[in-house]
């Protein structure tokens, strides 16, 4: 039986460009969007290069999506062999700034809402999914900015980069990705954070370098990891990165 994946946030940027490559491999990619007419318009642009998806509502803030999600999955598939989180939000849309002291409770709360909360709850219903799957393999789509050994390192490469909401969130992340990696060591399933780059995306920006038809490298490596592959981790492309 073909692998079968959920990508989250799948109807645009990086996630639309992970999902086409995904599928190029022979793997069943559903896409998941909060917008399900944008969704579709994204599973018809991969129809036209013969690339055959499957879509499925989820949206972040939607406390029943996992369920949806799940049964979707479930009744269709019945099974997950990948899971890549990668629906995130920069509310403030710029990364540059220092607002600690400033950052309001709305946009913590529904920062973490996206970038955190949503994901465990997803990840924790469709587990049952990815247990079924030979090799299964998680994906939290974070960023470099999450490191809070590089932003506290003198002459930091990202220090400048300092939106408390975004990089917060992602560090949280990075915590749940360690915490499921060791609890599932002894299963099939890998859990591992992925930082795509700084990518010409509504949310990176234009200033950033990298373009959007490169974003998937990073994400389509720990989707398809082998046996002997790492868990547990922070990665850009080949690169680990400190926690």
């Amino acid at each position: 039986m073909e692998k079968v994946a959920f990508i989250s946030g799948a109807n645009r940027g990086i996630g639309l460009e992970t999902s086409k490559k995904l599928a190029e491999t022979g793997v069943k990619v559903i896409l998941g969007s909060r917008n399900i007419e944008n969704g579709e318009k994204a599973v018809e642009q991969l129809s036209k290069l013969g690339l055959e998806t499957d879509l499925v509502q989820y949206d972040a803030f939607d406390l029943d999506a996992p369920q949806k999600v799940f049964d979707f999955i479930s009744q269709k598939y019945n099974k997950l062999d990948i899971l890549i989180n990668n629906a995130g939000v920069l509310l403030n849309n710029n990364l540059f700034v220092t607002n600690s002291s400033s950052v309001s409770d709305k946009d913590i709360k529904n920062t973490f809402q996206t970038n955190l909360f949503a994901v465990i709850s997803l990840t924790q219903k469709l587990l049952p999914l990815l247990k079924k799957s030979d090799a299964g393999r998680i994906v939290n789509v974070s960023t470099i900015l999450s490191s809070l050994t590089l932003h506290s390192s003198k002459d930091s490469p990202i220090a400048p980069a300092k939106e408390f909401s975004y990089n917060a969130s992602k560090t949280a992340l990075n915590a749940y990705t360690i915490h499921l990696a060791a609890e599932l060591k002894d299963t099939k399933i890998k859990v591992n954070s992925g930082h795509p780059g700084w990518v010409k995306t509504e949310l990176g920006g234009p200033n950033a370098p990298m373009e959007i038809k490169d974003s998937y490298k990073t994400s389509l490596r720990l989707a398809t990891l082998n046996e002997d592959g790492p868990t547990g981790g922070l990665f850009h492309e080949e690169d680990t990165i400190p926690w």
